[in-house]
């Protein structure tokens, strides 16, 4: 019996960038010279809601050191990071996410 291939990294940020772009809103990459540990994606959304996401694949992935302290930084400055293991589960941030948004956006 053939297992099914796990999904990698990139698939789950592609679903992301996706279905965040389907929402009228954009799941720009970061890519920041100065520092490590940043969140890959910054999701924005329309009526203001913006989060701080960084994507995993569901198996064998995980959050390093200095991943942890960022996302601590820019939670303590009031930003929202959230780490995305799979494409469930960025739906259902994304469903989330939508009840967020101010009524007629």
């Amino acid at each position: 019996m053939a297992g099914k291939k796990p999904i990698s990294e990139s698939e789950v940020e592609s679903f992301l960038r996706r279905e965040t772009e389907k929402r009228g809103g954009l799941c720009v990459k970061f890519l920041p010279d100065f520092a490590r540990g940043f969140p890959d994606r910054v999701v924005m959304l329309p009526g203001g809601v913006l989060v701080w996401a960084e994507t995993k694949k569901p198996v064998g992935g995980r959050v390093s050191q200095v991943q942890r302290y960022v996302h601590a930084t820019l939670r303590r400055l009031g930003q929202r990071v959230e780490v995305v293991w799979s494409k469930d589960q960025a739906a259902a941030l994304l469903v989330e996410l939508d009840k967020k948004k101010t009524p007629g956006e």
